[in-house]
């Protein structure tokens, strides 16, 4: 009991964890019942409770250290008659006092390790720690000791520090690879009474190189076919390793027998596997069996373990070739053969032989795949191999040929042996040289002479060793008074002029023979002709027409057809006058819509004629575009007597030019063609030549293919016809001039 008065400041009071009973009393108190205790402060009312009479502190609940070792509290004594102190209020803590009331734990268990097989004793596997709740600073209850309850006599456990060691040697991982231990942790130093807690470790022994390969059988036996190609797999072998991993990993390697060379080992790194295959052609009639030694060893060696004994081991495989029925084999796989393309059918050019490799040595037939030969040039002796030509040879189409030769077993037909033969042709001087191009020679009308107007070469099939070499020249008898040609010792020549200018007039294609000799043995040599054609010329030089029809006139057109020619012009004209005024009259215009229909031409007839033939007279595209080729139509209703060729399209001129030959063209064809319309029919043309802006005088283009037809389609003809006989009458000035 502690007075109030006694002690004026902090008072400690130590309590246990499962008793609490102190009291508190005033000096004033004098037993009366006029004073009354008060308790303020942690846990006052919740946990601690005093008894306002006689100052009796209880303790509702449990108290528990490791939750609250320490409370301050507040009490006061106060008159029931004044409601006032009589006493200072007095401050004090209450220490709650430990007891062993927990156990050990291990907080980072249950545990997991590891350590290598054949590990020495005293090989520290881990730690183990275990932590107790209780005051280490007072008495025993947290003082721990461990121990091992499970994993004797193979481990043990430090008791004060939980170091967990190996106690047993030469642990084997291929004869036991885990353990599982319990370790338990007591307090109290391990006294009677002490609480407990336990954990498990779980140990693994991991592997090491201990253990050398074997090969459960010393001996093995394998059959194979001698037909199997190179590379085929023949055998697999395993020697048993009992380590695992990088540990069991192999080697294998043929040390000693009579197959190295022919087989040969590799290693399987998915099954560690070795792997037999052959690395030579089999033949059974050479060699029939094999016998190979193989060693098998770790590829990753543990020099501690090297007492253990060797770590490989040998094995023994014998290998027996079997007999198989085999194609015929040639005695070269390629045969090259050599022939001149001017050798005579029937010429021999070489042998091939194959011969029935089996022991039964059957005889061979020869024969040549045609799918290699579909030309047939060659033929082959079905008995001796003897191959001939069969068709001649030309190296400009085939330099090389490449046939392939069977050989059939007689016994056995499906047996099949194949050869290949490159035959390579050799050239000759068969073929003379020729123009490298077909040459488009002009020469101008006022060249002057020894002006060069063209340079040819020439090309050969051939291919002669020392390369092509070619001489041109004129033939004796064809010296030309106009060119002459020059030999450039280059594989060139020039055409040269030979005199001061030409005339279309006179002749406007020129046909020059040039011989061209190959260097060839024998020579050989051609006669190209070289065409050479007339122009008209600019002042650069540049060809402008080579057409020389423009500058002669027809034999058959007279001066009495250019009259009526314009004089059929002027009928016209008066004729569309009169309609023109008859229009005016009605106050119609002149000019149609653009759906009435125009005709192009006027045609008429003082006979019945032939009706819509004579439309046909001429095609307005044909006059709208005159560097089209003009196709002849004919007369149905007439058979005509001689057939025309259609005339090459006009080159480019001035369009005085092209209209001059146009009419001089037509004229021609009018007077000799027995197809033409009837005599008493006249064609009108409107050209405006090439480069018009307004292109044709045609309408037709500006009516739509649907409108309906209007035949009042003369009233738009006079002008027209005025422009025509505008040019009309230009033609005949110049025809005249």
């Amino acid at each position: 009991m502690l007075g109030f008065g006694l002690n004026k400041g902090y008072l400690c009071l130590v309590l246990q964890e499962t008793l609490l009973s102190p009291q508190l009393h005033s000096d004033v108190d004098v037993g009366v019942e006029t004073i009354k205790y008060v308790l303020m402060g942690e846990g006052a009312g919740s946990i601690f409770n005093i008894d306002e009479n006689t100052g009796d502190i209880h303790a509702t609940k449990r108290l528990d250290r490791e939750e609250q070792a320490y409370y301050t509290l507040k009490a006061q004594a106060i008159d029931r008659q004044t409601n006032k102190s009589v006493e200072p209020e007095s401050e004090f803590i209450i220490k709650v006092q430990d007891i062993n009331d927990n156990e050990p734990k291990f907080l980072d268990g249950p545990y997991i390790a590891g350590i290598p097989e054949m590990s020495p004793v005293g090989t520290s596997v881990m730690q183990v720690t275990a932590t107790d709740a209780d005051d280490p600073t007072y008495g025993n209850s947290a003082r721990v000791i461990y121990s091992i309850l499970t994993g004797q006599p193979y481990f043990s456990v430090e008791p004060k520090t939980g170091i967990i060691r190996t106690a047993l040697p030469n642990m084997d991982r291929e004869a036991k690879d885990q353990y599982i231990l319990v370790i338990q942790a007591k307090d109290m130093v391990g006294l009677m009474g002490g609480l407990s807690g336990t954990t498990s470790v779980t140990v693994t022994l991991t592997d090491v190189n201990d253990n050398p390969p074997r090969f459960p059988r010393k001996s093995e036996q394998y059959y194979v076919p001698e037909s199997l190609p190179v590379g085929s797999t023949v055998a697999r072998i395993k020697a048993a390793d009992a380590d695992i991993g990088q540990n069991a990993e192999m080697e294998y390697k043929i040390v000693d027998g009579d197959g190295e060379g022919v087989f040969k080992i590799n290693v399987d790194k998915g099954t560690q596997e070795g792997i037999v295959a052959i690395n030579k052609e089999l033949d059974y009639e050479t060699k029939f069996s094999y016998t190979l030694r193989i060693e098998a060893s770790n590829k990753h060696v543990d020099n501690r373990f090297l007492s253990v004994g060797p770590f490989m081991d040998t094995t023994t495989v014998k290998i027996t070739v079997e007999d198989v029925d085999e194609p015929p084999v040639f005695s070269q796989r390629l045969y090259t053969m050599v022939e001149s393309e001017a050798a005579k059918i029937g010429s021999s050019i070489g042998t091939v032989t194959a011969h029935d490799p089996d022991s039964s040595h059957s005889s061979v037939r020869y024969s040549i795949d045609r799918n290699t030969d579909l030309e047939r040039y060659f033929n082959i002796d079905a008995n001796s191999g003897l191959i001939t030509i069969a068709k001649p040879l030309d190296r400009e189409t085939n330099a090389v040929h490449n046939i392939t030769v069977l050989a059939i077993e007689s016994q056995n037909p499906a047996q099949i042996g194949k050869g290949y033969v490159a035959i390579s042709i050799l050239d000759i001087n068969d073929n003379a040289p020729e123009f490298a191009m077909e040459y488009e020679t002009n020469v101008c009308e006022n060249a002057p002479p020894g002006q060069v107007i063209q340079e040819i070469s020439a090309v050969d099939k051939d291919e002669p060793l020392n390369g092509h070499w070619f001489y041109f020249s004129l033939p004796p008898d064809a010296s030309s008074i106009n060119f002459t040609l020059q030999d450039n010792k280059d594989n060139t020549a020039s055409v040269i002029t030979k005199r001061n200018g030409f005339r279309r007039q006179e002749q406007s294609v020129f046909y020059l023979p040039i011989v061209i000799v190959d260097s060839g043995t024998p020579s050989l040599s051609s006669t190209n002709t070289l065409t050479i054609r007339v122009c008209d010329c600019d002042a650069d030089g540049i060809a402008q027409t080579c057409n020389a029809e423009a500058y002669t006139l027809p034999a058959g057109l007279s001066t009495g057809a250019l009259i009526a020619i314009l004089a059929c012009v002027l009928t016209l004209l008066v004729l569309v006058l009169l309609i023109v005024t008859m229009r005016r009259r009605k106050k119609e215009p002149l000019i149609f819509d653009e759906e009435r229909d125009v005709r192009e031409n006027i045609v008429r007839y003082d006979d019945e004629g032939g009706g819509e033939e004579d439309t046909e007279a001429f095609d307005m595209t044909t006059l709208r575009n005159l560097n089209i080729i003009r196709d002849n139509k004919s007369r149905r209703d007439v058979t005509p007597e001689i057939q025309f060729l259609s005339r090459p399209s006009l080159r480019s001129a001035p369009d005085n030019l092209i209209f001059r030959e146009f009419i001089w063209e037509r004229l021609k064809e009018a007077d000799v063609d027995p197809c033409a319309p009837p005599y008493d029919s006249l064609q009108t043309y409107a050209f405006e030549g090439n480069g018009s802006v307004a292109e044709s005088l045609s309408s037709l283009g500006s009516i739509s293919s649907n409108s309906e037809h209007n035949y009042d389609y003369l009233s738009d003809w006079g002008p027209r016809f005025k422009r025509l006989a505008d040019m009309y009458g230009t033609v005949e000035d110049n025809l005249y001039s």
